[in-house]
């Protein structure tokens, strides 16, 4: 029997977008498994709480069979040693993701050099999307049902309604 191909996907989707799940999407095409985490950086605060995102993404990615939604606080390389991981997939929006995306991707090498990592470039037409300008369209009662799935919508406007009371 041979070893299920078994691949990363990590960020903080806070929220997950339509670029987040092309990205999951892609790489549930190339790999078996592919676990999408959910990383908790205690530094940052969150808009959703690390459970909610899980939710959140679990409901929307529903559809991949191959997925599995998880968190995890600290070194991602240590999530990929525990799920024993051959990948980590990462996307790409721009250039100006790439330097950044490197440091991290030589990083990780040093620590787990059994690990590579993939950047996957983001379709087109999600280029411009972060859950950054999601969140500041949705605070100010913009359109995002073009950028977000309706179940994120819809928790977006709540979130935002009780932060607004």
């Amino acid at each position: 029997m041979t070893k299920k191909k078994i691949a990363v996907c990590s960020g903080s989707f806070d929220p997950i977008t339509y670029g987040h799940i092309d990205i999951i999407e892609r790489a549930s095409r190339i790999f078996d498994v592919v676990y999408v985490c959910v990383s908790h950086n205690q530094t940052k605060k969150g808009l959703f709480t690390p459970d909610e995102r899980v939710h959140l993404i679990e409901e929307t990615i529903s559809h991949i069979d191959n997925t599995k939604v998880d968190k995890h606080e600290g070194l991602l390389i240590d999530f990929c040693k525990k799920v024993d991981a051959d990948a980590i997939v990462r996307g790409l929006r721009a250039v100006s993701d790439f330097e950044y995306e490197m440091q991290m991707a030589s990083m990780n090498r040093k620590l787990a050099e059994n690990i590579e990592t993939l950047f996957i470039m983001t379709n087109n037409k999600y280029s411009f999307i972060s859950s950054s300008i999601a969140k500041d369209v949705a605070k100010h009662h913009g359109k995002i049902s073009d950028v977000v799935p309706p179940v994120v919508e819809e928790a977006l406007v709540e979130k935002f309604k009780t932060l607004e009371s």
